[in-house]
């Protein structure tokens, strides 16, 4: 990814683990630049979530801060004072207002961000701006993530070409409500606050909210988009203004691209799964099942070993609680269909389907022929992997 126009970034390291590599990036962003956001609905969230929920109220930003290494969720009143602490320092040193520094923390619950390390740092981070890429961004927000994940798109925004760029963390406690994740977006669009959080909370919705690893919902899962206006076009209101389906698609693309990275990244994960379900009684219905098929441990160990168990889709359909006929249910792996009308199809022949669950790439299709309703999550399997990442993840 290229400089972005209107964006510096700098990383530096605060040592918040063991290590020597930079877990702290500060990004400064233009004056006028949106900001729009999606949180979790976690009812133990981190005090960055409560601090970026009531900062996005003012729609614009002037500062973005990551911390990598400790999640600073749990952590009471000491861990609210040294993220203020942090904001301010940060702020002081932009110039700017504290309402328009956004934060996110990530790593270890229960730990109380080191008021020294998180304030030490801004400086440095301040000091480097400019000299960090993007790529050194999505290395620097990261924890457990075993390859960094980037993703761009560009739009013609009333003959003016703009440029979507988004970097992301996550590949365990990932089941976001709306990952540990953490979502950044930039543009040089020009977009107003409102606008912006519309298409970002559309395009969550299909990307961010469509993906599960571990159906585990973090204390820190954070996405914001910044629009730093600096490409210089029309600024975009509403879907009606020329080039908004454009930056719309632009975005919501990035987005997906950024979930799918972190799903291919799951914890010990082998596979990468896509759960299609239609004929639901509507789309809500659709994608609780999907979710309920792609949460399923067992259904993510039968892929995991290349079992072509389709009863165990069935059940985690019958879970699920949603409308479902089991005379009507059809179910399939690949382009293979192996039950249809509540029994497996004559003459099965699960040779093709176990070459499919040979891949790397799996595909699950369920459909109900009970409505229209239709919805698409991906996922991956579960191997021994994830026990010995998480078995020892604070060790």
């Amino acid at each position: 990814m290229a400089p972005l126009r209107g964006v510096r970034i700098g990383t530096a390291t605060a040592g918040y683990k063991a290590w020597t590599r930079d877990d702290a990036t500060l990004v400064e962003l233009a004056p006028g630049t949106t900001v729009a956001g999606v949180l979790t609905r976690s009812r133990c969230p981190s005090p960055e979530v409560d601090w970026c929920r009531m900062a996005l109220a003012g729609g614009t930003a002037r500062a973005l801060m990551v911390n990598a290494g400790n999640s600073n969720a749990f952590t009471g009143s000491a861990g609210r004072d040294a993220s203020r602490a942090q904001v301010d320092a940060v702020a002081a040193a932009i110039g700017c207002s504290a309402g328009e520094v956004f934060v996110a923390s990530t790593g270890v619950i229960g730990l109380p961000l080191p008021v020294d390390k998180a304030v030490g740092v801004v400086a440095a981070a301040h000091a480097a701006l400019g000299s960090a890429s993007f790529a050194d961004a999505t290395v620097a927000i990261g924890t457990t993530d075993t390859f960094a994940k980037g993703a761009t798109a560009a739009a013609i925004v009333g003959g003016t070409r703009v440029t979507v760029h988004g970097i992301v963390k996550g590949s365990g406690m990932i089941a976001p409500d709306m990952a540990t994740m953490l979502g950044f977006v930039f543009t040089d669009a020009d977009v107003a606050a409102p606008f912006l959080q519309t298409l970002l909370t559309s395009a969550t919705a299909h990307s961010f909210n469509a993906i599960t690893v571990d159906s585990d919902t973090s204390t820190s899962d954070t996405v914001l988009a910044f629009a730093t206006g600096a490409a210089g076009n029309a600024v975009l209101t509403s879907v009606d203004d020329a080039g908004a389906d454009a930056f719309a698609a632009a975005l919501s693309d990035v987005c997906t691209q950024l979930a799918q990275l972190v799903v291919r990244d799951g914890e010990g994960a082998t596979k990468f799964v896509t759960v299609d379900v239609d004929g639901a009684e509507d789309d809500r219905a659709a994608k609780v099942i999907a979710l309920s098929i792609a949460n399923s441990p067992l259904v993510k160990t039968a892929i995991a070993g290349g079992d072509a168990n389709w009863g165990r889709v069935v059940m985690a359909v019958g879970k699920a609680g949603e409308t479902a006929d089991r005379d009507r249910l059809e179910v399939r792996f690949g382009g293979t269909v192996v039950a249809r009308d509540g029994v497996v199809v004559p003459g099965y022949d699960e040779a093709p389907v176990a070459r499919h669950l040979s891949g790397q790439e799996v595909e699950i299709g369920v459909d109900l022929h009970l409505g229209p309703g239709r919805a698409r999550v991906w996922t991956c399997d579960l191997t021994h992997g994830y026990i010995s990442i998480n078995g020892d993840y604070r060790s």
